[in-house]
């Protein structure tokens, strides 16, 4: 069966489920769009491009056309737990199946579909988002789903204290940026265990106790001590520390109280992709195992709307699936007519190159799904010099208090981490172990480390064997390749002339070492 999920609104998505396996997941913000983007008309054909033929059945997650609760809806909706609907209708001439089921039920079905234990019997889940926060009993392989509410609404009470601090953010009416949410979380490390001030803990109280956040009015808050405080600033540190603790208590005490103990635990929404609760997560105890999947967010939901297609044709809802099923990299033009000249890949020579402090353009057959960089869409550079944090953040043009992750070979982490988590999909913390990864380590001594095993992406794992044999470390520096506020570069133009702007000299496309004429 050929399952084709689309994904409406933000983060949106195109993706591709055949036979029980992911063929690809094309998301709105690739190839350099806009991020958070809606589903483009390219990507859509190229969605179309990619496929052997026509789909039997077209799953659209459900949406909105404004907010939750206002106005009309798409297809099933945001929320709601009943199973999706189906009618036959026509798609180019010919007769397929349109499935739709809430934008609540595809988190559902991505995480327990993607797990690696998948299908499942009974697992539980938590889904917590921008909107959305609640536990969920997932019992008969989805056939009997429980909601146990939390909070709503936990993403944006997170990021609305960004807004509230940022003096640039509108007094009313506006919605904070959703990039806001890893900025916060970067700036809490600052905070390096000094408690809130009382004025500090009632604003985040009083953040919590609202009742919307969307849009955010921060004219309620005007009295705070943090309004228009600054973003770099102690007292906004000290705050986002406390919020991350509450929202955390909050979710762990109703997950201690609500739910049956060591089950397995699946992770989805945006807020799976903050490293640190998913780690307090892990070392909760409440849990048998814990899996959060490298789309948490709303890039996955096309994939969780297939599945559910597929529950509701009576097939497992389970996948196989790469994380490297994004869109493969396109040649629009020659680097050669751009002044560049290629040679092949040699990883002891660029391992020199980046030991002398160069930075590297990665290109390796297909994106990455979900929105974090993990070997084929990446800047790479050595972490063993400090300015190297301050030169990836000036390339991207990011603030300097931003940290920078790390790569690594899976069977050394353990020599440069404490109690290292071998994780592919970069969605943990671990504590670094010596001084001399400077350019990865955060301010509170903490990375999000990227682990790659023996049978993960070859090339990057032959290039850190290299860096590993001349510099003593097999870790790099890895950020993702996007301008800001765009997703990660997907053509050969756009990769040059971003290269050729921002002083990058070497850029790798497979097996292909490309270098700006004139560099050795």
């Amino acid at each position: 069966m050929r399952v084709l999920g689309l994904k409406p609104g933000h983060d949106g998505a195109a993706a591709l489920v055949e036979d029980g396996r992911l063929v690809f997941s094309l998301e709105g913000e690739k190839d350099g769009f806009p991020r958070h983007a809606v589903l483009s008309p390219s990507a859509l054909l190229q969605a179309f491009e990619l496929m052997d033929g026509p789909p039997d059945v077209v799953a659209l997650g459900g949406w909105c056309k404004l907010m939750p609760g206002v106005g009309g809806d798409v297809g099933a909706g945001y929320t709601g737990l009943e199973p999706g609907s189906s009618r036959r209708v026509r798609l180019l001439g010919q007769p397929v199946d349109l499935f739709t089921s809430s934008h609540e039920r595809s988190h559902l079905f991505m995480v327990a579909g993607m797990a690696p234990a998948a299908p499942l019997d009974e697992c539980v889940i938590l889904l917590w988002e921008g909107e959305l926060g609640a536990f969920y009993h997932w019992r008969e392989g989805g056939r009997r789903l429980e909601r146990f509410p939390v909070l709503t609404q936990p993403g944006s009470r997170y990021v609305a204290l960004y807004g509230l601090a940022d003096p640039a953010f509108p007094a009313s009416d506006a919605d904070p940026p959703h990039d806001a949410a890893g900025k916060l979380m970067a700036l809490a490390a600052f905070a390096d265990g000094e408690p809130p001030t009382p004025a500090e803990r009632d604003t985040v109280e009083r953040l919590l106790a609202l009742e919307t956040l969307t849009p955010f009015d921060k004219r309620e808050l005007s009295d705070s001590c943090l309004y228009d405080c600054g973003l770099v600033t102690p007292p906004l540190q000290r705050a986002a520390a406390y919020m991350s603790e509450r929202l955390f208590a909050t979710f762990h005490d109703a997950a201690a109280r609500l739910l049956p103990t060591d089950l397995p635990l699946l992770i989805t929404g945006g807020c799976g992709l903050n490293c640190e609760w998913n780690t307090r997560w892990r070392d909760c105890g409440l849990f048998s195992s814990v899996f959060v999947a490298p789309c948490a967010n709303d890039s996955g939901s096309a994939i969780g709307t297939c599945l559910d297609a597929l529950a509701c044709c009576d097939e497992e809802p389970a996948i196989l699936w790469d994380v490297y099923s994004g869109a493969p990299f396109a040649f629009d033009v020659e680097p050669c007519d751009a002044g560049w000249e290629g040679a092949d890949a040699d990883s002891d020579a660029l391992a020199q190159v980046l030991l002398r402090g160069e930075v590297v353009a990665w290109i390796d057959g297909r994106a990455e799904i979900g929105p974090r960089a993990l070997g084929h869409r990446s800047l790479l550079a050595s972490p063993l010099d400090a300015a190297t944090r301050g030169r990836l953040n000036a390339i991207k043009r990011r603030e300097a208090y931003r940290p920078v992750a790390p790569v690594c070979l899976a069977e050394d982490l353990g020599t440069w981490f404490e109690d290292p988590i071998d994780d592919p999909y970069m969605l943990y913390f671990s504590r670094v172990r010596t001084d001399r990864l400077p350019a990865v380590t955060h301010v509170d001594g903490t990375a999000r480390v990227q682990s790659v095993r023996a049978d993960g992406p070859s090339r990057l794992r032959g290039l850190l064997e290299s860096f590993r044999d001349a510099s003593g470390a097999g870790v790099l520096c890895n950020t993702s390749l996007n301008p800001p506020g765009a997703g990660f570069f997907n053509t050969a133009s756009e990769v040059f002339a971003y290269a050729a702007r921002n002083g990058i000299e070497h850029v790798v496309v497979d097996d292909r070492w490309y270098r700006r004429v004139g560099v050795t």
